[in-house]
């Protein structure tokens, strides 16, 4: 099967050029690394966490497969991680996908036969599912069944096939973009993850660092967790960053370090990186702080309409630097001032 071409993640924004592919393989494996096994090892999303428990708990008590839940929110803020801990905690089977990759019907088929009895079925950027596709996973979901046609025209006949009870984990960063027949097919939930907090970034960093045997202060750490857009996986990032400037200083990671490292490669004090300046310096010298259409900022920016509304919108929004009205996107008056440009008082937030 091949998949469609990827769109940017968070984690992809503003990174260094790829590497040889042993070195993002390396990668991949510390991340894997640094993602918690325990539910007691994942900082934050109390409510989801104790929601999800509740589930799987009943399940188990009733020998029941966990009805589907969906998991929806910005990128990096831990929806595979969930979904692997469930898994964990069932005891069970975790099928890894994702929605471009899914693109005719034969291949869905091809995943949930190959399921076996209470298997979890994770399907990350579940939105991009092809609306036919989507059809053949409604029963699948709701009766455990699978249609197939076989042949064409008057002669086709319809086979329909039992499927191993399983657990489907949805995972998106635009909920408005699933069908509601699919999103009200999630009968164990629609969960919405939150940034996290400083303090709870602060004791994921804490935890990384002793995996990865990271000597740092914890002046160190705090500074991190203040620019890390108050994501997991951009922490871990910009921790592994700064360990390597620590390295080559033959120094422990001190905040001094941290900063030096930071800087290097763009982050600024708010956690603001070279594309989220751009996007308001955009706003604020072309369009005099906005209102400014998606399209239109897009195109002055240099990015995709997509990657800035999944991956910098969010936390842009968030942190006050820009708004969204009917006529179109609006920096604020904190953003004026943390780029250090000026604009009419008038178009002030």
């Amino acid at each position: 099967m091949s998949s469609s071409p990827k769109h940017p993640t968070e984690s992809d924004a503003d990174l260094p050029p790829a590497r040889a592919g042993g070195a993002q393989a390396g990668e991949r494996v510390l991340d894997q690394t640094l993602r918690p096994e325990a539910w007691d090892e994942y900082v934050g999303q109390e409510n989801i966490k104790e929601n999800l428990r509740v589930l799987i708990a009943a399940a188990k008590e009733r020998n029941h497969a966990p009805e589907h839940t969906l998991l929806y929110g910005p990128p990096g803020l831990g929806k595979t991680t969930l979904a692997h801990l469930m898994a964990k905690e069932l005891g069970a089977n975790m099928r890894v996908t994702a929605g471009p990759v899914i693109e005719r019907v034969g291949d869905l088929a091809a995943i949930l036969t190959n399921l076996e009895s209470g298997d979890v079925l994770f399907i990350d950027e579940i939105h991009r599912l092809h609306k036919t596709i989507e059809e053949v996973l409604y029963p699948a979901m709701e009766a455990g069944k699978l249609d197939i046609i076989i042949g064409k025209g008057p002669s086709a006949r319809t086979i329909e096939l039992a499927l191993p009870a399983f657990t489907l984990v949805g995972a998106t960063t635009r909920i408005g973009l699933i069908s509601a027949p699919l999103r009200s097919r999630f009968s164990g939930g629609v969960f919405q993850l939150d940034f996290y907090s400083e303090k709870e970034i602060e004791r994921i960093l804490q935890r990384s660092s002793k995996i990865l045997g990271i000597k740092a202060d914890k002046e160190a750490l705090e500074e991190i967790a203040k620019r890390s857009r108050r994501t997991p996986r951009t922490a871990n990032y910009l921790l592994k960053r700064s360990r390597d400037v620590a390295q080559l200083d033959r120094a422990p990671l001190s905040k001094s370090i941290a900063e030096k490292a930071l800087t290097m490669i763009g982050i600024d004090i708010a956690g603001l990186t070279p594309s989220d300046r751009r996007i308001l310096e955009a706003l604020i010298t072309k369009f005099s702080g906005g209102p400014v259409g998606l399209k239109t900022l897009a195109a002055a920016a240099a990015e995709e309409e997509q990657t800035i509304e999944d991956v910098y919108e969010p936390y842009l929004m968030q942190e006050g630097f820009l708004e969204r009205t009917p006529r179109g996107r609006v920096v604020t008056a904190r953003a004026r001032e943390h780029v250090g440009k000026k604009m009419p008082q008038e178009r002030l937030v």
